[in-house]
């Protein structure tokens, strides 16, 4: 559900807005009956045309800014600017109409209908009435879900990151490194892109991306570790404008590679991804401590794993063991599995087993005992060629009675093809102009692997 995915951004934002020891305090304070709101003028932007139009021209250099006491209510407030971090909106019945009075306000229609219509149905609905409850002590709670989509956080962060991706391409290609990033700085001023309220650049090769501080912290530790020490960043170089962005530089990952990281951050979710480029996101989710963003590439990369050749599937094990991958390692050992015989003619995957740890134990005293239901996983220990010989026990084996004897079939099968492989790679593989004779074996024909629910 879109609310369980964006739990982690709600956690990082609320808590920033609500420690004034966090790394990233807000930088707007509102004042409301004598009660401080704060928050950060990037979320408000972006879920809100009015905080968005005041940022830019009345609001743009106040830290503070202070609310008449008969104009606003603070807890009518304070649930609004939740709502926008959040995507979850709780507030008292009593409360109500003064939201709807600062949707209005903040334009916020979609959210503005909902309340009207919630305080109508309040009103001539019986069950609702509970006469001996006060209003007070009523509840009204509202999931971002039955808003539209753009007008839910996802969305409207996907629109900021948008303007700031346009705002990134209009950037000076640095050509000479940081001295000439240092001279051409003044068309990094923040005055200059007031539009997509970017606090921090980050410099990927040749191209300078603006971003938000809190959004890069909230998503990546490296990122909250590295921003914490922000005023570092001007590289040492004294006399730059006060309004210069502080400029990250990163190394050994690619522009489109970055983009795709970003957008993940700012959206949590990626629309479609090159399978070439799965590899650097699964090396850039480790490198920068966004380790969800590997499930988001699992989930683009699935549906072409389905076409792939069985060399390609056994690059894919071996990339998704080394990363960390679960998903992907479970659909390739269950793939493998199935068409055991398919891949136990193709040489790659024979040259692969070559380079894995062998299994466990020694293969003519090891039996197999099959797991108890909801047994707990060493994950510690993990063997690809013990996962694969459980997988293929899974779907091909015998009855119970004789597993043992199916597991000393499959451990005989796969010291055969080690042998061969051995061989292969002493002789410096076949050559072309001789054909490679099948393997025979004792096994059955292997069914063909259909990607269950979990898989997809």
């Amino acid at each position: 559900m879109i609310d369980m995915k964006f739990y982690a951004l709600w956690v990082g934002f609320s808590s920033s807005c609500a420690s004034n020891s966090n790394h990233f305090p807000p930088d707007v304070v509102f004042f409301v009956q004598g009660r401080p709101v704060e928050a950060h003028r990037f979320i408000l932007s972006a879920r809100s045309p009015f905080f968005k139009r005041k940022f830019e021209t009345d609001w743009r250099h106040r830290k503070e800014v202070r609310f008449a006491r008969e104009k606003l209510s603070y807890p009518a407030l304070y649930s609004l600017i939740h709502f926008f971090y959040s995507d979850r909106l709780e507030i008292s019945v009593d409360d109500m109409e003064d939201l709807v009075r600062i949707c209005k306000v903040c334009k916020c229609e979609s959210l503005q209908r909902i309340i009207e219509k919630e305080l109508i149905h309040q009103k001539y609905a019986e069950y609702k009435a509970l006469g001996d409850v006060d209003n007070a002590q009523k509840r009204f709670i509202l999931q971002g879900v039955s808003l539209p989509d753009e007008d839910r956080l996802p969305g409207a962060l996907n629109q900021i990151l948008q303007i700031s991706l346009a705002n990134s391409t209009r950037e000076p290609i640095i050509e000479n490194g940081i001295s000439e990033l240092v001279s051409c700085i003044g068309t990094m001023h923040i005055g200059n892109f007031v539009d997509d309220l970017a606090d921090v650049c980050v410099r990927i090769d040749k191209r300078i991306f603006r971003c938000h501080q809190v959004v890069l912290a909230s998503r990546s530790e490296y990122f909250k570790a590295r921003l914490s020490r922000v005023k570092d960043f001007h590289e040492g170089k004294d006399g730059l404008p006060i309004d210069t962005l502080p400029c990250l530089e990163e190394h050994d990952l690619s522009m489109e590679a970055f983009e795709k990281m970003i957008e993940y951050m700012y959206t949590d979710g990626l629309k479609d991804i090159d399978p070439h480029q799965a590899e650097e996101m699964f090396d850039a989710a480790s490198r920068y401590l966004l380790f969800p963003l590997k499930r988001a590439v699992a989930d683009a990369l699935l549906p072409h794993l389905e076409m792939v050749s069985p060399a390609e599937l056994c690059h894919w094990l071996i990339l998704s063991d080394m990363y960390g991958v679960l998903k992907i390692r479970e659909y390739c050992l269950d793939t493998i599995a199935c068409n055991y015989e398919t891949f136990a003619d193709s040489r790659e995957f024979r040259a692969m087993l070559l380079t894995l740890p062998p299994p466990s134990g020694d293969s003519s005293l090891r039996t197999t005992v099959p797991s108890a239901p909801g047994a707990e996983v060493n994950t510690d220990q993990v063997n690809l060629l013990d996962d694969l010989r459980e997988k293929w026990l899974e779907a091909e084996a015998a009855e119970l009675d004789k597993r043992d004897e199916s597991a000393l079939l499959f451990d005989k099968r796969l010291e055969m093809l080690m042998l061969v492989a051995e061989q292969e790679k002493s002789d410096g593989g076949l050559s072309d102009d001789i054909q490679e004779r099948p393997i025979t074996s004792e096994f059955p024909p292997a069914a063909t692997f259909v990607p269950s629910e979990e898989h997809k």
